[in-house]
C-alpha cells in the first residue's frame, strides 16, 4: 500500500524537481507552514484569495516585514498553489495591503576603501571577495564556482544557472589570474586527499549525476572554494565536501569591515555595487553593465546612476565655502 506523502513533502519534491536551491527549499516551505498555521492548519485546497490577501496583509501591519520579505512569502505560496495544488489562480487578483517598499541607493566604497577592506580579508577569503569586486559577483554565485568556471585560455569566468537562470560570462581580471590558478592547483590536491579517504564527490546539478554517476568525483565539477571539512548534505545526506558557507564568508566580511575601520555599512553585497558603479565612472555604457551584472532589465541597472549622480553633487562647492 502506498503512503501518501504529506503537503510539505510534496513542496520539497517539486523544488528538488525544478532543481532550486537549499535555500529556496527552506525558505519556501518555512512560509507555507506559517501560512497554514496562521489560518489554523486549514489544508491550502480548502483556501483561496481571501486568506492569502488577510495572511500578506497581516505580514505587513502586524508584522511589519520589509517588502522584500512579503514577496518572499508571497513567491512562497504562489509556488505551493500553481506548482503543487495545480490551482489556477489568474482570475484571483489578489489585493493585500503590500508592504511600503523604499528605494533605497546603494552604499558603495571608493577604490581606495575596497583597497582597505581587502587588505583586512583573512588570506583564505580574500581572493573570495577579490572576484565580487573583480567580477561583480553575488555572494552565492562566487560560492558556487566550479573548477571547470574558469576558462583560463580565453580569460573568462562563467556563471551558469545565476538568479533567475540566467548564464553569462565575464572577463577573468588579469591581476587574479595567477592567484585563480594556484587556487585550482590547491584544490585539485585537496581532492586527490580526498579520494585517497574514501569521499571526493561533490554535488551535481540536474540529471547529469544520474547520466554520468562518476562526474561526482571528476576534478573539473569540484567548487573552487571547498569547505575545510566534509559535511553530511541535508537532502541526499551523502558525506562529502561542499563550498565554503555564506555565512562563514559574510562573518568574516563583518569582521575584516570592523578592522578597516570603516563608517559603512559593509556587506558582500557591497562589493557588487561597487564594482557597477566605479565601472559607470569609467565610461562603461549602461548596457554592457547591465550584460556584466545579469540583470534582467536595464532599469535594475540604472540605479548606479544615481549613485554616480550623488557622488557629482558630492563636488558642488557650499556658498560656506565660496
Amino acid at each position: 500500500m502506498q503512503v501518501k506523502k504529506k503537503l510539505l513533502d510534496l513542496v520539497r519534491d517539486k523544488i528538488r524537481f525544478k532543481h532550486y536551491s537549499y535555500s529556496t527549499e527552506r525558505t519556501y516551505v518555512h512560509w507555507i507552514k506559517h501560512y497554514i498555521l496562521f489560518h489554523h492548519k486549514k489544508h491550502p485546497i480548502e483556501m483561496g484569495k481571501t486568506e492569502i490577501e488577510s495572511y500578506l496583509t497581516k505580514l505587513a501591519t502586524k508584522d511589519k516585514v520589509s517588502p522584500t520579505t512579503q514577496n518572499q512569502a508571497f513567491s512562497a505560496i504562489l509556488f505551493l498553489y500553481k506548482e503543487v495544488l495545480g490551482v489556477d489562480m489568474s482570475k484571483w487578483d489578489i489585493q493585500a495591503l503590500r508592504a511600503q517598499e523604499r528605494k533605497h541607493i546603494p552604499v558603495v566604497l571608493t577604490k581606495d576603501e575596497v583597497t582597505i577592506v581587502l587588505q583586512s580579508i583573512p588570506a583564505e577569503y580574500s581572493l573570495l571577495v577579490y572576484l565580487m569586486y573583480g567580477c561583480g559577483l553575488r555572494m552565492s554565485e562566487v560560492l558556487n564556482l566550479r573548477i571547470k568556471d574558469i576558462d583560463f585560455g580565453f580569460d573568462k569566468i562563467y556563471i551558469w544557472d545565476s538568479k533567475s537562470l540566467k548564464d553569462r560570462t565575464i572577463p577573468l581580471p588579469q591581476k587574479l589570474k595567477a592567484k585563480l590558478l594556484e587556487k585550482v592547483e590547491v584544490t585539485s590536491l585537496l581532492h586527490e586527499q580526498d579520494l585517497k579517504d574514501g569521499y571526493g564527490c561533490v554535488y551535481i546539478p540536474y540529471a547529469l549525476g544520474k547520466k554520468n554517476p562518476n562526474s561526482k568525483y571528476d576534478i573539473k565539477w569540484q567548487y573552487l572554494f571547498p569547505m575545510k571539512n566534509i559535511s553530511t548534505d541535508p537532502r541526499s545526506k551523502e558525506r562529502r565536501r561542499h563550498h565554503v558557507m555564506p555565512q562563514t564568508l559574510g562573518r568574516n566580511i563583518k569582521n575584516s569591515a570592523k578592522k578597516a575601520k570603516l563608517n559603512k555599512r559593509i556587506t558582500s553585497h557591497i562589493f557588487r555595487h561597487s564594482y557597477a558603479t566605479h565601472l559607470l565612472q569609467a565610461g562603461i555604457d549602461l548596457r554592457s553593465i547591465q550584460e556584466l551584472l545579469g540583470h534582467k532589465s536595464v532599469e535594475t541597472t540604472m540605479i548606479y546612476t544615481h549613485v554616480v549622480s550623488e557622488m557629482n553633487k558630492a563636488k558642488v562647492i557650499s556658498p560656506l565655502d565660496f
